[in-house]
């Protein structure tokens, strides 16, 4: 068990008491929340209320969690790529290719899958740990919570913008320069695999800057204040800067002007979009300090790279 605590933040003053736990603590269902404010497993300001009783905000919260365990998923003995490993928490490089969570169509093989094995006390944490996640074919750092008061924390500092996440990102066109984008996204209109900005969806900010121009592309690094799914791809198209690689948000691929044939092989053979989550910085659950962690772009993004560069030493005359 653990003894989760929150203040109500004042935006949310008149909502229900089941409403602000849910917007305080999402790693819960309404449901389960609502059994344990039945249960008495909830005080306000050290009073017990029902789940309709509205707020006024500053509020304290507090929520006795009860560490319930994961039997829906197998554990399987697949190796992860440790960057860093304490008591509290686990850093990890996940490889492109492999599925955070499972889901529709991977049920198996996943990151979840092999934290279960690698910490089979994740499995009364929320989500085995994992408190963030990228896309299956994004590369790089990922922080798991190894406790339920660490994965709270991080929750907390998800919410409160204060984890520091920086990208690499190659796009498919040439940048001037680096600017802010401040759109908020959500699910597609018409497909409901992909998500595009909507004055509907939900705030987003993603600041990028270019470190390398190309002929016709642009290394630029990406920093996220928000975490919404798909968002650098989705900001990066709406701009007409998708990723290479991407093909949910980059339309057809189409073969680049003054393209070699050494990038041409380079390119017909990159699957994925060319993204990877470079640097993780975060406040330690435990001792307070400020923990930073940086991963050098991978050998396709490297080889992607390295075509770039050579392409652009050669006489397209």
């Amino acid at each position: 068990m653990a003894i989760l605590v929150a203040e109500v933040p004042l935006e949310l003053a008149g909502k229900r008491l089941d409403q602000v736990l849910v917007e305080l603590f999402p790693d819960y269902s309404r449901n389960k929340l609502q059994t344990w404010i039945k249960a008495e497993r909830v005080t306000v300001n050290g009073v017990q209320l029902k789940a309709k009783d509205r707020l006024e905000g500053a509020e304290h919260l507090e929520l006795d969690a009860e560490a319930e365990e994961v039997t829906e998923y197998l554990a399987e003995d697949i190796p992860l790529d440790i960057v860093y490993e304490d008591e509290d928490i686990l850093i990890v490089n996940k490889p492109a290719g492999l599925v955070v969570h499972p889901g529709a169509g991977n049920w198996s093989g996943t990151l979840q899958n092999a934290l279960l094995f690698h910490l089979p006390d994740a499995a009364t944490v929320p989500r085995s740990g994992i408190v963030h996640r990228i896309d299956k074919d994004t590369s790089g750092l990922l922080m798991v919570a190894k406790t339920l008061a660490a994965h709270h924390s991080l929750v907390e500092q998800l919410q409160a913008r204060s984890i520091h996440r920086e990208y690499l990102a190659i796009t498919i066109g040439r940048m001037t320069g680096g600017g802010t984008l401040d759109e908020p996204i959500g699910r597609h209109p018409t497909d409901r695999k992909k998500y595009a900005v909507r004055d509907s969806g939900k705030p987003a900010v993603t600041h990028y800057r270019v470190l390398e121009r190309f002929l016709r592309n642009t290394l630029i690094q990406v920093k996220l204040e928000t975490g919404r799914t798909h968002q650098i791809r989705v900001h990066m198209a709406h701009i007409r800067m998708p990723l290479v690689g991407d093909p949910m948000y980059s339309g057809r691929f189409q073969m680049p002007k003054d393209c070699g044939p050494a990038l041409e092989t380079v390119l017909r053979s990159f699957k994925r979009q060319a993204l990877h989550a470079e640097k993780l910085g975060l406040i330690h659950p435990r001792t307070g300090d400020y923990m930073e962690w940086e991963l050098p772009v991978p050998d396709d993004m490297q080889q992607l790279l390295a075509a770039l560069r050579t392409n652009d030493t050669l006489d397209h005359s």
